[in-house]
């Protein structure tokens, strides 16, 4: 049966309730010094807060030595009643020390397969998906790598494979690489990001393959798309692809948590939601942020 792999266990799809697709409660990058997401009770209040919105499910895209702290993951999720689904994959390089990624040469599909089934760790949490990423209009070595590892990793277990975009970018020659040449179905695909390039032409090619969509995260100062993300989201569901989309909030810092005075993981449903309502209707919202991700992260898992 197919089933969404939490920090819990595996659930049925309709259990999710309302979902925030692509969040991170731990984070720690050398790229971001100082704004490490490791205090496991700003995690808590962060989740109890997007609970008081009426969340339900968050999905975790934090990927192999991020800081994951997939341990705490458990008592979280059963201490706020929120599902949470924790990942396994790979950044892209610059968040890594060389020694780290030369220690997964040759053996990166196996460990992914390994977080995926048996646990992360000594945690015996197990993961419900791969996380990649992409460079910016491009995919270097090691997105081409990281991808390969995670496509093999897909055709052993089914789990999906979550793409980080760099300012949203490059999404059709993923498609190209994991799609066309590893033989991943779309449907196993999510692409992230896609609101920071507001490019409609791209987004249309890129949901015709029959991928999701992911719209996550609030503008920051070098990509202020927010304005444009409902009418590219309305544009979308009008050429018949309203339910290959999702959303997410995308927290990567300390200071974007809503408990240390960000938007954090409440806004996607206190601020977000209610404007993308008033271009597509609550319909469509309400469709996005529960039917879309049932689907989306739902597995039959080998």
């Amino acid at each position: 049966m197919s089933a969404v792999r939490t920090v819990l266990g595996d659930v049925p799809g309709g259990e999710l309730g309302v979902c925030d697709a692509h969040d991170h409660l731990f984070f720690a990058s050398p790229r971001l010094p100082g704004e490490e997401l490791r205090d496991a009770a700003a995690a808590r209040a962060e989740l109890a807060a997007f609970r008081e919105q009426g969340g339900g499910t968050v999905v975790q895209w934090t990927p192999y030595g991020l800081g994951r702290r997939a341990a705490d993951l458990p008592a979280l999720s059963r201490e706020t009643g929120v599902h949470v689904v924790a990942a396994t994959g790979l950044h892209q390089d610059v968040h890594y020390d060389q020694d780290t990624l030369a220690a997964l040469r040759g053996r990166a599909a196996d460990v992914f397969v390994a977080e995926l089934t048996r646990g992360i760790g000594t945690s015996g949490v197990r993961a419900g998906l791969i996380k990649v990423a992409g460079g910016f209009h491009a995919l270097d070595a090691h997105a081409r790598w990281t991808m390969s590892a995670a496509a093999e990793a897909h055709h052993a277990t089914g789990a999906p494979i979550a793409v980080h975009l760099e300012l949203g970018t490059g999404a059709l020659d993923v498609l190209e690489l994991l799609c066309g040449g590893a033989g991943v179905p779309p449907d196993r695909v999510i692409l992230g990001h896609l609101n920071r390039s507001p490019d409609p032409v791209t987004h249309r090619q890129a949901a015709g393959s029959g991928c999701w969509l992911a719209f996550d995260g609030p503008s920051r100062g070098n990509h202020a798309t927010d304005w444009r993300m409902p009418d590219a989201v309305r544009d979308l569901a009008e050429a018949g692809f309203g339910d290959r989309l999702l959303l997410g909030g995308d927290t990567t810092t300390a200071s974007a948590r809503s408990v240390d005075g960000g938007p954090g993981m409440p806004y996607l449903l206190r601020r977000v939601a209610p404007r993308l309502a008033l271009a597509v209707g609550d319909e469509l919202v309400r469709r996005v942020l529960t039917e879309n991700p049932a689907r989306a992260f739902a597995v039959d898992w080998h």
